[in-house]
């Protein structure tokens, strides 16, 4: 064993390592369990007892200097690939990485804040997770009320009852239970129900809603918003049309079409051939509303919207179902690639 470990040394103060996999070669023939200094020590059960503490202190001083040899030519090897890469032309320019693009829903979201934020809307954000007071009471659903049918809910714990928010008018509630009016602010965000997935529906979408709370705010206020984000957002030949509808938190409530910016207003198969194209609803700020969140009805008026993001993301990009949102196609998301 001896002249064993003698002939190993001799091998060891011999190598020359030019590489990165010689470097690895060397330590799986010489460190490694299955190399050949743990075979030594394997053997050393059979030398006799008088020699091994002789050979026991000639092995520990191979493994040794077997390691330092490794570490020294780690060190070189390391120096030589530094001095390679200061080699290069470090004033080349970058090759450019293609990072991918946004999602078509974050880029529609974006704009829709942006359009909003230069009329002095600002941002609002509450709970996905909220309790029955926010999303209904406050905003004139009563208990019992068939109004709250409108909206299947996802229902988390009852007694108090807490649910996914079906609407980002919650965020409204709190906005104007904690800041007195001129309030004007929009709350984007996430929303649930209970629906079946189609290409027209799905259980999970986003919403943008707006709320404008002060003295003297009329119909005719709302009505030049929207004409404003319409033309923003669509184009400025782009044309609206009020409809009269219903909703609990609003009174007059009204549904807004944008002209279609397909055809320009002369009818297709997009706006079903009648030149128009649902976009939200709207209205005045139901009193009962303003009362229940602590603002006085008696002096303060205001208006408020909502929209679906998905919904304005169709109608721009000329999207015809809805669940390419959300199944992360690459070949869907790649025809984005510098729209916005």
């Amino acid at each position: 064993m001896i002249l064993k470990i003698e002939e190993l040394h001799k091998q060891l103060e011999s190598i020359k390592i030019d590489s990165e996999e010689a470097l690895e070669n060397y330590r799986q023939q010489y460190l490694s369990k299955k190399g050949e200094i743990q075979a030594l020590l394997a053997d050393f059960k059979d030398v006799p007892k008088e020699d091994k503490p002789k050979v026991g202190q000639l092995v520990n001083v191979l493994k040794k200097r077997a390691q330092e040899i490794y570490n020294e030519l780690k060190a070189e090897l390391g120096n030589n690939n530094n001095e390679d890469e200061v080699a290069f032309d470090l004033t080349r320019p970058v090759e450019f990485s293609h990072i991918g693009a946004r999602h078509p829903i974050s880029m529609v979201r974006k704009e829709i804040i942006d359009i909003f934020n230069r009329i002095g809307f600002v941002i609002s954000e509450g709970p996905e997770v909220e309790d029955d007071f926010h999303i209904f009471t406050a905003l004139n659903f009563p208990k019992e009320h068939p109004a709250r049918d409108m909206q299947d809910t996802f229902f988390i714990e009852k007694d108090p009852d807490i649910a996914l928010r079906t609407h980002t008018s919650s965020v409204q509630a709190r906005i104007m239970e904690s800041q007195k009016p001129p309030i004007r602010t929009i709350s984007p965000g996430r929303v649930f129900r209970n629906e079946a997935i189609s290409a027209r529906a799905h259980c999970i979408f986003h919403q943008v809603e707006g709320l404008y709370v002060d003295k003297d705010v009329s119909f005719a206020d709302l009505k030049q918003t929207l004409l404003y984000f319409a033309k923003e957002m669509f184009g400025e030949e782009t044309k609206i049309r009020l409809r009269p509808s219903y909703f609990p938190f609003t009174e007059p409530s009204a549904e807004v079409d944008v002209s279609c910016n397909i055809c320009g207003g002369k009818g297709c198969n997009v706006c079903k051939y009648t030149g128009w194209l649902e976009i939200l609803g709207c209205g005045m700020v139901d009193p009962n509303v303003l009362d229940n969140c602590g603002i006085d009805s008696n002096e303060y008026t205001g208006f408020a919207f909502g929209m679906g993001v998905e919904r304005i993301a169709m109608l721009k990009y000329q999207v015809k179902d809805l669940r390419y949102f959300f199944e992360n196609d690459k070949r869907f998301l790649d025809q984005f690639t510098g729209a916005y």
